[in-house]
């Protein structure tokens, strides 16, 4: 299991156990994490998963591929460490990984 925080925008933190080849998205679902709607089941299909990558997590965790980066263009208040919990695939690369939920999805 790895280790994955999601801060809800309210600042409530959820400490999850993750399995190694789901994606942060999953687990939120999985574990009722407001804010992460995740209309399209994960398809890359929409922004309801939009999350911001902690500083310290941005380098590993990587930049959106240009599908991710298109649907990104629909999502609220974009930052640089944007990026869909549906395309982050849980590794044990990426334990302790934290990420926040904006204030709302598009």
């Amino acid at each position: 299991m790895t280790k994955v925080t999601i801060v809800a925008f309210d600042g409530t933190r959820f400490d999850l156990d993750a399995d190694d080849g789901s994606t942060v998205m999953e687990n939120a679902v999985r574990n009722s994490v407001p804010g992460i709607e995740a209309e399209c089941g994960g398809a890359c299909a929409c922004a309801t998963c939009h999350v911001y990558v902690d500083e310290e997590w941005a380098d590993k965790v990587g930049g959106p591929e240009p599908m991710e980066e298109d649907m990104l263009d629909f999502a609220f208040d974009v930052r640089p460490t944007s990026r869909l919990s549906c395309q982050i695939k849980v590794t044990k690369a990426l334990d302790g990984l934290v990420v926040h939920v904006p204030e709302r999805q598009a």
